[in-house]
């Protein structure tokens, strides 16, 4: 019974290190940019982006009409996206574990924090999971926070991050795992 307990957690293990996650690679890549214009203020360690601009690390793809990024000490990097007046700021980003998974999603402001890979979309918030240019799973509130590391998202119905009686409703679709949908 013991061995059988024993092998049970190793294949629970084993299917849990096969989950996808975001690329890997990425947390290595330098960030590549792209605006109409940008002011550097040295002192205070921040760079203002503005005018189309396109932000990539990696499979990681960041645009928005407005990107602030500030560096800590230890030159990590935090950036907040803004969207242009009715429209939105989007990302993308490839998942492990598969040729074609991706991430992406959208929202007024989105904010990311290199040292902890955590993207917050605030504000009309979409996002979805992608199989190749197909859509398994779909959700939209005011507020979500995806951690790319550990493929874990939640959503929220106002902006701060938190859910409150009465304040709207969060939407999805949870798509059929590949494996039932031909049953």
């Amino acid at each position: 019974m013991k061995r059988l307990f024993l092998f049970f957690l190793l294949a629970l293990n084993m299917a849990m290190l096969a989950t996808a996650h975001a690329e890997k690679a990425d947390s290595t890549k330098p960030a590549n940019f792209e605006a109409d214009r940008m002011d550097v203020d040295d002192v205070k360690q921040i760079r203002t982006l503005s005018g189309n601009v396109i932000l990539t690390r990696g499979s990681m793809v960041l645009k928005a009409d407005r990107m602030v990024v500030t560096e800590d000490p230890s030159g990590y990097q935090f950036a907040t996206l803004y969207a242009a007046a009715g429209t939105v700021a989007t990302f993308r980003q490839k998942r492990d574990g598969g040729e074609n998974l991706w991430m992406e999603g959208q929202a007024e402001r989105i904010e990311y924090d290199s040292k902890t890979e955590l993207v917050k979309l605030i504000s009309k918030a979409k996002m979805r999971r992608l199989e190749g240019s197909k859509p398994s799973d779909e959700v939209e509130g005011e507020f979500i926070s995806y951690d790319s590391r550990a493929e874990f998202f939640s959503v929220n119905n106002t902006t701060s991050g938190t859910s409150k009686p009465g304040a709207g409703r969060i939407k999805g679709v949870f798509q059929p795992t590949t494996d039932q949908k031909g049953k």
